[in-house]
């Protein structure tokens, strides 16, 4: 059984920082493509950026690029998404996601697996 378990989201200052994690579980972890998704309220669900797990090769969205990083941890079976210089826009509730079949996707459809999300809120 596959289980993808976010964890770290919070309240932040504009311009502060926080810490994303995506534990996995039940996945075969050396052919996935790890995204993080955010949803604000009253938005679609956006792609905010993608890890290959084999290569540790990343995609970012175009407006938090240079801000947010994502890396994976293989003892750990976790996917971070570190968050810096957040701003108000950042708000939002966040999501892993795993897909088996695509790299590099943006579109929600192409994920087979996802996390219950974990709130984040940028306060100025």
């Amino acid at each position: 059984q596959v289980q993808l378990v976010e964890s770290g989201g919070g309240l932040a200052q504009v311009g502060g920082s926080l810490k994303l994690s995506c534990k996995t579980s039940g996945l075969t972890l050396s052919t996935v493509y790890m995204g993080w998704f955010r949803q604000a309220p009253g938005k679609e669900r956006e792609f905010v950026g993608g890890i290959r797990w084999s290569t540790s090769t990343t995609d970012y969205t175009v407006s938090v690029q240079g801000r947010f990083t994502i890396s994976r941890d293989n003892a750990e079976n976790t996917v971070s998404l570190q968050m810096n210089s957040l701003k108000p826009e950042d708000t939002a509730v966040y999501y892993c996601a795993a897909s088996r079949y695509f790299r590099g996707t943006s579109n929600a459809d192409d994920y087979d697996y996802w996390g219950q999300g974990t709130p984040v809120t940028v306060s100025s």
